[in-house]
């Protein structure tokens, strides 16, 4: 975890990608865990260097497993295990997720989520009846690049028209000449999520940040 700088009011759990199916274990040196450490490092900084802010801690959450594996849905299992724990050690904090590719898929279904104010889906893995109830009240904001051939641009896109007919603050952004690994132009998605994650700490009232001391954990 990348520590608040003081009282904690926002956590960013950050969410990696897999593949559909896979029961191997995921270990640290996967690129699709390595490529999510400048997106922490990003977020955190951002967040700590918004004007009228209580303190925003960073968690990079590293799956048990590499694949989605329906029905089971192992990503989205670890992902709230990580949610319960961020509550416990945070109480009061509110909670942004930021997701790529099937991290960005167990983010927007997380959406919903008790503690959980916005979420940041990074070419995300989106399948024709992907629900969209649970961005009711949320900052969503979906990023994709139209050289992706690992997931559809197409479909993010189709997802945000479809989720903004009743959930305005669904935003799609488009990175051309990128592809699922957002190395080309990995500047403007970096900077993408820094101000987003800017934005989602600073529209947080006053009234919504709480006192609770930052805990040290992987």
């Amino acid at each position: 975890m990348l520590p608040a700088d003081g009282i904690v009011g926002t956590v960013v759990l950050v969410l990696h990608g897999g593949r559909a199916r896979s029961n191997l274990p995921m270990q640290p040196w996967r690129l699709a865990y390595l490529r999510m450490l400048p997106f922490a490092h990003a977020a955190h900084r951002a967040a700590n260097e918004a004007p009228a802010h209580a303190g925003t801690a960073v968690c990079l959450l590293r799956n048990h497993l590499r694949g989605w594996n329906e029905p089971q849905r192992n990503p989205i299992r670890d992902a709230r295990w990580a949610l319960s724990e961020l509550r416990r050690i945070h109480p009061a904090a509110n909670i942004v997720l930021v997701g790529h590719s099937m991290g960005g898929r167990a983010a927007l279904r997380l959406a919903g989520d008790d503690g959980v104010t916005a979420v940041c889906a990074l070419a995300p893995w989106i399948e024709r009846d992907e629900p969209i109830r649970q961005l009711s009240g949320k900052s969503v904001l979906i990023i994709h690049g139209d050289r992706d051939r690992m997931t559809s641009q197409h479909a993010s896109a189709d997802y945000v028209r479809r989720a903004s007919r009743s959930h305005p603050d669904v935003r799609f952004v488009p990175v051309a000449g990128s592809g699922h690994a957002m190395l080309r132009h990995s500047g403007l998605w970096t900077s993408l999520v820094r101000g987003f994650t800017r934005d989602a700490v600073t529209t947080i009232g006053p009234s919504q940040h709480r006192q609770h001391p930052c805990g040290q954990g992987e």
